[in-house]
This record gives C-alpha cells, sequence and structure tokens, in this order.
C-alpha cells in the first residue's frame, strides 16, 4: 500500500491518535450536555417553586378577604379575647394542617378553598388610628377591632397574612340635663 505525503513508520504510530482525540472530544461534549441538562433542570424547580409560592399567597389573600366579609355582617358577633395568650397572633398558623377550633390559641380555624381563615375580637376602641370621623356627626362611633389571619397552602408552599379590620357601630350618647 502506499501512502501519499506521510513516511511508513509515522503513519503506522498515528493509527489510534485520532480515536484518542474523538474519545476527547465526545466526553467534553457528553459533560457540556449533562450540565446543561442540570441547570435547566434546576431552572424548571425554581420556577415551580415560585408558582407554588405565588398561588399559596393568593389563597392566603383570599382566605383574609373570606374572612374580612363574614366579620363585615351585621349580624356578626364574637367574643373579645379573654387573655392575652389569646390575643396574640396565633401560633399555629405556620403548621396548621385542617380547621376547627384551638384551645392554646383560643380561635377558631375556617376552611376555605386553598387555606384557612381565623377571627380574634382584640379590641374596642372609639379613636381608632387613620380613621376620618363623619363630616358633621356629633355621636361618636364605637370600634370593634379584628385581627383576621389568612393562610394560604399549596404544595410545600405557606403564607400567612393577617389583617386588623375595624368595624363601626354608632353609639347613642344622652345628654344629662
Amino acid at each position: 500500500m502506499k501512502t501519499f505525503g506521510v513516511s511508513p513508520g509515522l503513519a503506522r504510530s498515528q493509527r489510534g491518535t485520532v480515536l484518542l482525540i474523538s474519545l476527547v472530544f465526545l466526553l467534553l461534549l457528553t459533560l457540556s450536555s449533562l450540565s446543561s441538562m442540570q441547570n435547566a433542570t434546576l431552572q424548571e424547580k425554581m420556577a415551580g417553586s415560585v408558582k407554588l409560592r405565588n398561588e399559596s399567597f393568593q389563597f392566603a389573600e383570599a382566605a383574609l378577604r373570606i374572612g374580612e366579609s363574614a366579620v363585615q355582617r351585621p349580624d356578626y358577633s364574637l367574643p373579645a379575647c379573654p387573655t392575652v395568650t389569646t390575643c396574640a397572633p396565633p401560633p399555629e398558623a405556620v403548621t396548621l394542617t385542617a380547621a376547627g377550633p384551638r384551645s392554646a390559641s383560643g380561635v377558631t380555624w375556617v376552611a376555605v378553598s386553598g387555606g384557612f381563615y381565623a377571627v380574634q375580637n382584640f379590641a374596642m376602641t372609639t379613636d381608632p388610628v387613620n380613621v376620618r370621623p363623619v363630616a358633621g356627626s356629633q355621636e361618636p362611633e364605637q370600634w370593634t377591632l379584628y385581627r383576621i389571619t389568612g393562610v394560604g397552602v399549596q404544595g410545600g408552599s405557606r403564607t400567612v397574612l393577617e389583617s386588623v379590620y375595624g368595624v363601626s357601630r354608632r353609639i347613642m350618647w344622652r345628654q344629662i340635663q
């Protein structure tokens, strides 16, 4: 066999070099592909986590609004918290899995779609902060302040939101003459 441009001794010594170089390139290409796949998988997990967190927040917000609309009903009444412990934010909100009354915090959790809410009557006042009186009104208003806690659960994500909601009731004062 005749080789062109390469001496016969040199051709015999280079027979495995091309195979070795192609295997090294194949290995580098495989490592690059694996790294890209791991990166794509990580990004997909992160996007799923953000989606669950957003849904959890939306469920907590919806639970909060449902609790606020329950307090707005004219026939709604809830006894005031008897102790400081039962007026504190309910600690079981971060581990809650089912609706119902809790003896430690004194609240009753109500299940709603995607979460729970609880209401606490923690104060009554005639002078709430940042509330403008009705113009020309001489009658004071009695305000009942409620803490509403909404919990949203979606997948492994949990969001706890709280709001303080004031409900006004007119007080009829009699002037002593």
